[in-house]
């Protein structure tokens, strides 16, 4: 994740289960939420994309291992 959320909500409503938020509105990953980046399941990158594509800011990044 990156510095560059602005907590509009998008991928939470797209990814509830990958992201979720701080006091302040900002994205972490719900189950890590220390964390800076995740692997996530070839299961959950369908929606881990639609995620990446509602957020106005390019805040998420991913790539393929």
């Amino acid at each position: 994740m990156s510095e560059r959320c602005i907590a509009c909500g998008l991928c939470q409503i797209e990814a509830p289960d990958i992201f979720d938020y701080d006091e302040e509105g900002i994205v972490l990953f719900a189950q890590e939420t220390e964390a800076r980046q995740q692997f996530i399941s070839e299961k959950e990158e369908a929606v881990l994309q639609k995620a990446y594509q509602k957020c106005p800011v390019r805040a998420i990044l991913f790539e393929r291992l």
